[in-house]
């Protein structure tokens, strides 16, 4: 199946390297992150998933868990988890899933037969609590992913999902956001008492109201 921005996240039970899961159960009603690698003991997985470590407390800040998946055992997954605290100065704590019979990875198309018929592409998902997508990035198995654009993104989904704003181009944490069109402009003035920057009738800066 075909997952998009909006659709519910499937459920599924599976072995990870911390013991058996079931997703929705993991999650709770936290946020989650689950992303995709091709396979173990691979260099730039092992940088990524020691990079996901590192920002342990950056993704409990957000309130968000973190599950990674790869088409190796629980065996295999548990001999790389060393190789990556040692390489990478951390500590991989979040389970990562065996998805030997690729039964998760079919279910959220993490396969693209066209890139290989086997190993799955960089897909990250971020998750809501109310377990719908709210994001998708992939990319192709030889470039690395950005978790600073991960923790970026993750900031504007949490703070446009409880305010009537959008984030402009390269915003970041603490910077002036957008005001929504279904906003009437005289409105505007009362919801973000912080002040209303009229650049055009449609583009209405603010200060971030959550801060």
């Amino acid at each position: 199946m075909s997952i998009k921005l909006g659709d519910t996240a499937p459920n599924f039970q599976a072995k990870t390297s911390i013991g058996d899961i079931d997703f929705y159960e993991f999650l709770g009603d936290s946020w989650g992150i689950l992303f995709s690698h091709p396979a173990d003991y691979t260099p730039v997985c092992t940088t990524e998933l020691g990079k996901t470590a590192s920002l342990k407390s950056e993704f409990e800040k957000r309130g968000t868990k973190v599950l990674a998946l790869s088409v190796d055992s629980v065996e295999h997954h548990r001999g790389w988890i060393n190789d990556i605290n040692e390489t990478q100065n951390t500590s991989v704590e979040f389970p990562i899933i065996a998805d030997e019979d690729r039964k998760v990875s079919d279910l959220y198309d993490f396969i693209h037969p066209n890139a290989s018929a086997t190993a799955t592409v960089r897909s990250l998902l971020i998750i809501g609590p109310d377990k719908k997508v709210k994001l998708i990035i992939t990319y192709p198995a030889s470039t690395g992913r950005n978790f600073t654009e991960v923790l970026r993104v993750l900031d504007s989904l949490q703070l446009t999902a409880n305010y009537s704003v959008a984030t402009p181009a390269d915003w970041k944490e603490g910077e002036d956001v957008i005001i929504t069109p279904n906003i009437p402009t005289d409105e505007a003035y009362t919801r973000f008492p912080k002040g209303v920057n009229v650049v055009k009738p449609y583009l209405r800066y603010t200060p971030q109201p959550n801060k």
